[in-house]
């Protein structure tokens, strides 16, 4: 029997530009497994159409022939194909309401879906993700909004010479331009007003170490949660270091009950016993940066209610900018009310008028929202993506989908991460049918 996969053409908008398998994987799997590719000819992909039939693929828009479908983002729900195998990021396990419409669909078709969201290893780690490519990507326009809402502001600063992440070739590129920034800090200092500058970020995950990586360029001193008052208060004239932060759980959070001891295990399984206690270190952050995964269950980062107070009688809070890395809508940061695309990173939200302006002018909080960061560096992005995925190929295939599921020989990481086998609910994700049942 002919094994054939395909690989599906990007169409979510015009900055995703990834691929989920690279021309070099392609040919080293065509080589050592007997798999043929058939690749949707595509105007913006990173990689061309060419660099894919030097690889062995075949460019062809009708992907009938394969017995299963790659990519990276949704797809639309008239391009599901009946009985077909589908393996994408999905963004349906929280139930998002935009997303069920699709499901549906699939359940109807009686598709199978496979989500790289949720390969895991025996520990619930994940296998396959982007999530660091959003860390460096997410940081770079970070710092860059910091640079133009400050210049903004009236004050000339070393961020200022930064670029979006995207206008750089490559994340080396990048990564240099954030050095000849650490050099000015070091040599001219930054501007007064916001000394001691202190970035702060939430989690400690593939997306907050990356985001490190970007910050660690600076003169940076790191300390911690319970440091940072007596930092701001007394380091006024420290003007040639950043100070970084790591938020982890019993930082961000704290028991309901003050005579409660925090207990990571008992906050995952009961979170409506804790509530934020992030309050006790915004006033003294100039850069908060978001890189936690977030459910409504969980008490919120910064909220709207918040940001009234620090925006209470004209006041001018030390907080600059919101990198909301995870962007989950209304999610962690309550105000990211909307995403934002690489272009226009950034927008402004009213806190009193619950409106967002986009850009970096006006008062509000300025917010970096952007939802698909990865794509700013889609080359490497997808390579390091790919890398990994391409080992996933040979067993996908070598699976008997004719069987029942416990028999059908996937192994484990993979059996995870399936939602729907021939249209029906796994076991793990037959909560999604009351989500379903709401269309």
């Amino acid at each position: 029997m002919k094994r054939v996969i395909g690989i599906r053409r990007e169409d979510k908008n015009e900055w995703e530009r990834r691929v989920p398998l690279i021309p070099a994987d392609v040919e080293q799997v065509t080589k050592e497994h007997k798999i043929e590719f058939v690749v949707q000819p595509s105007p913006i992909r990173i990689f061309t159409d060419d660099e894919y039939r030097r690889a062995g693929a075949t460019i062809n828009e009708d992907l009938s022939a394969c017995s299963a479908v790659f990519a990276v983002k949704e797809i639309p729900s008239e391009l599901f194909q009946t009985e077909k195998t589908y393996i994408f990021f999905s963004h349906t396990i929280k139930g998002q309401e935009h997303n069920m419409p699709m499901l549906k669909t699939m359940m109807e078709q009686k598709c199978s879906l496979i989500d790289y969201e949720k390969v895991t290893d025996d520990k619930g780690r994940r296998l396959i993700f982007f999530g660091n490519f959003a860390g460096y990507a997410g940081m770079i326009d970070t710092l860059w909004a910091l640079g133009q809402r400050l210049a903004w502001e009236g004050m000339p600063n070393p961020f200022e010479a930064m670029n979006h992440t995207y206008m750089y070739n490559n994340l080396t590129k990048a990564e240099q331009a954030v050095k000849e920034v650490g050099q000015k800090i070091e040599r001219d200092g930054l501007p007064a007003e916001i000394s001691p500058l202190i970035i702060g970020l939430t989690g400690y995950g593939n997306v907050s170490k990356a985001a490190q990586e970007i910050i660690n360029i600076l003169p940076v001193i790191e300390i911690a949660p319970d440091q940072i008052e007596e930092v701001f208060t007394n380091r006024k004239e420290d003007r040639r270091h950043v100070y970084k932060v790591i938020f982890k759980e019993q930082d961000m959070v704290k028991p309901k009950e003050a005579s409660v001891q925090f207990e990571l295990q008992d906050y995952y399984t009961h979170p409506e016993k804790y509530e934020s206690s992030m309050e006790a270190y915004l006033p003294y952050l100039g850069v908060l940066v978001n890189c936690i995964y977030w459910e409504a269950r969980y008490p919120r980062v910064l909220t709207k209610a918040y940001l009234k107070e620090m925006f209470a009688d004209g006041k001018t809070p030390v907080l600059k900018v919101v990198g909301d890395i995870s962007c989950d809508i209304e999610g962690a940061i309550e105000c990211t009310i909307d995403s934002t695309k690489p272009n226009k990173p950034t927008f402004v939200y009213d806190p009193f008028t619950e409106q967002i302006t986009p850009g970096i002018a006006g008062k509000g909080m300025v917010v970096m929202a952007v939802d698909n960061l990865p794509c700013e560096l889609s080359r490497e992005s997808s390579t390091a993506f790919s890398h990994t995925l391409r080992d996933f190929v040979p067993a996908l295939l070598d699976a008997d989908f004719t069987q029942p599921f416990d028999q059908c020989g996937l192994p484990e990481t993979l059996k995870r991460a399936v939602i729907l086998y021939h249209g029906e609910l796994t076991k793990d994700y037959a909560y999604l049918q009351e989500f379903v049942k709401k269309l």
